[in-house]
């Protein structure tokens, strides 16, 4: 056993005590604050998740990207910019490019249950998560659900019109891209050339036309003027 071990306890030096008042009157009266966080928690911010998004598409490493989204949309502070439901929306289309399904199922259902303002209806992706982990008739539920109510949103359209693509449904999914061109008509979108809603709406619509064999319509004659 050391000497230090072994020694008296008696005679071990006092601990001093731990002067918290001074230590407290020697911090500056005003931190500067760190870009990005309220105190000591971090804001939520669309340009971080943006970030997030970015490196994950660059290195293939989505689960690494998901994971810190899903520690941000936990503890992070909503803002007017990033509203919580979002993030939890960010989150679960994260974990999907992860092919980790039922994770984003959990989150594309978080998203629902805060109610907050989202960017498109988690109820697509949750559809196509819910698909993905072999639960057919739920996911069938939300989307007849989805289509009894024709979302105002032409992103939901667009995304929608995929996943039916997706599932071999034709004509199901020529019916939500059409509701998602119109909607963007009604809105007064132009066809400016740049990666418009309406733009990429009138091409997956023509696609999906063609591939039915249809003859092109007034709506399909708009790509000529793109």
């Amino acid at each position: 056993m050391s000497s230090r071990l072994a020694a008296n306890p008696s005679q071990r030096r006092a601990a001093r005590p731990f002067d918290t008042k001074a230590i407290t009157e020697a911090l500056p009266g005003t931190l500067s604050p760190i870009p990005g966080y309220v105190g000591h928690v971090p804001s939520l911010s669309r340009e971080s998740f943006d970030s997030l998004e970015f490196d994950a598409a660059a290195s293939g490493d989505h689960t690494a990207a998901a994971e810190e989204m899903t520690r941000l949309a936990t503890v992070g502070t909503e803002t007017a910019s990033m509203p919580r439901a979002e993030a939890f929306l960010r989150a679960a289309d994260e974990w999907l490019l992860a092919d980790n399904p039922a994770e984003a199922a959990d989150w594309y259902r978080r998203a629902l249950a805060d109610g907050g303002p989202v960017s498109v209806d988690p109820r697509v992706g949750l559809a196509r998560a819910l698909f993905q982990v072999g639960r057919e008739g739920e996911a069938q539920r939300l989307l007849s659900t989805l289509t009894q109510e024709r979302p105002a949103d032409p992103r939901t359209c667009d995304l929608a019109a995929e996943l039916l693509l997706d599932r071999g449904d034709m004509m199901g999914a020529l019916g939500w891209a059409t509701t998602g061109v119109e909607l963007c008509l009604a809105a007064g979108q132009r066809l400016d050339g740049g990666q418009s809603e309406l733009l990429l709406l009138l091409r997956l619509r023509y696609r999906i036309r063609n591939d039915l064999g249809l003859p092109e319509d007034d709506y399909d004659a708009l790509l000529d003027k793109a």
